[in-house]
């Protein structure tokens, strides 16, 4: 932990992590657990989502992986309250799970629009409302969707994936003003291109690489803990104030 803040105020936190099992949001699973947070975290990729939990216990920590298709609601929400009846309220909600598969718009059926939603938006919401009494009794919390870069750089060649994460903002500002009486703060974060082991084995070529960093002010490639600390940041009380917003973190590519 010598490489990263400590936050107080998320030891001992309910936490609930979508897509938590492998990149951004394993990254993001495992620094609440360093922090001494209780973490729940959803999806659908066993293996490594078992390896990521068998391995943040032996090391100590309180994590659970739950898995789960978050593109069927009721299961979805049935999951969360698992996570809440084995841990406690929830405090902290990361909608992190995604998938950015490219598509062509002349073979989207409606069937697959649907489905690339389900994954990339609707979940988030159904997410929401299941935490939601959970976080009033605790007298407030913190809820964290995930957006991304990709619409506002206007990237071609996954429109219902960039229509959902355009979408993201939209919704987390309309939950952040019904939610705020209740001192639950909603906030999303926009991750630029981030380094996972699937982005390079599926799209980092000499050329992207080139035109990355053409693109970017910083000329480092970004890895999933870029975007974790982000997270740690606006769950814990450091961000008290700080809500009905969308956090930039893609190397100032924007």
């Amino acid at each position: 932990m010598s490489d990263i803040a400590t936050y107080p105020s998320l030891n001992g936190k309910t936490v609930v992590v979508t897509g938590g099992g492998s990149g951004i949001g394993a990254a993001i699973t495992t620094r609440f657990a360093q922090q001494g947070a209780k973490v729940g975290f959803l999806d659908i990729a066993d293996e490594p989502s078992n390896a990521l939990a068998k391995s943040l216990v032996q090391d100590g920590h309180e994590v659970s992986y739950h898995h789960c298709d978050i593109t069927d609601s009721s299961a979805l929400q049935a999951t969360i309250a698992q996570v809440s009846e084995k841990y406690g309220p929830v405090g902290v909600l990361v909608n992190n799970a995604a998938h950015d598969e490219r598509h062509k718009l002349e073979d989207v059926t409606p069937e697959y629009w649907d489905e690339r939603l389900g994954i990339n938006l609707k979940h988030q919401f159904f997410a929401v409302q299941a935490v939601v009494e959970d976080m009033r009794t605790l007298g407030g919390g913190s809820i964290i969707n995930m957006g991304s870069v990709s619409w506002m750089i206007g990237q071609g060649g996954m429109p219902a994936y960039s229509a959902s994460k355009s979408a993201v903002v939209g919704l987390t500002r309309s939950l952040a003003r019904d939610l705020g009486p209740d001192n639950i703060r909603v906030n999303s974060i926009a991750p630029g291109w981030i380094m996972t082991e699937r982005q390079k084995e599926l799209w980092l070529t000499p050329e992207a690489e080139i035109d990355l960093f053409k693109n970017q002010c910083l000329k480092r490639f970004l890895i999933p803990d870029d975007i974790a600390r982000a997270v740690l940041f606006f769950a814990s009380e450091e961000s008290g104030a700080c809500t009905n917003q969308s956090y930039i973190v893609d190397g100032g590519w924007v």
